[in-house]
């Protein structure tokens, strides 16, 4: 769906702070910045990956991007451990820019469990709701 200029995927769940979060097949999920987040910080020119085996907590910072404009942190949609990061952001901070929600994501999270996933996923917004909230 798109609002105005900004894309704003079904399926996907979001934060107020402008994160989103894909739940996968394998029970992670998949994080990144919002359309609407890289366009408001215009040209990214270096991200900062949390480490792999981090625990973070629901909306903790846990990456920041560096924009031509300021420094932003990144929120964590959900809680649980970072099993994965986008190691080819550190060479192509731009694909934040080009391709938030493919090329661009940010971490894979692995929930510590079913239950607290479903809990997390509560506090966060529908593709509607963020439409509405941008």
């Amino acid at each position: 769906m798109r609002v105005g200029e900004y894309e704003v995927p079904e399926g996907l769940y979001y934060t107020r702070e402008h994160e989103w979060a894909k739940v996968l097949e394998d029970g992670t999920v998949l994080t990144g910045i919002t359309d609407y987040a890289q366009k408001k910080l215009h040209e990214i020119v270096n991200v900062w990956l949390p480490e792999v085996g981090a625990k973070v907590g629901q909306m903790e910072p846990f990456a920041s991007v560096d924009s031509v404009k300021a420094t932003s942190e990144v929120y964590s949609p959900v809680s649980g451990e970072v099993v994965e990061v986008n190691e080819e952001l550190l060479d192509k901070p731009e694909l934040l820019n080009q391709d938030p929600y493919g090329r661009g994501w940010i971490a894979k999270i692995r929930p510590a469990s079913h239950e607290e996933l479903e809990k997390d996923l509560k506090a966060l917004m529908t593709a509607e709701q963020y439409a509405r909230y941008i």
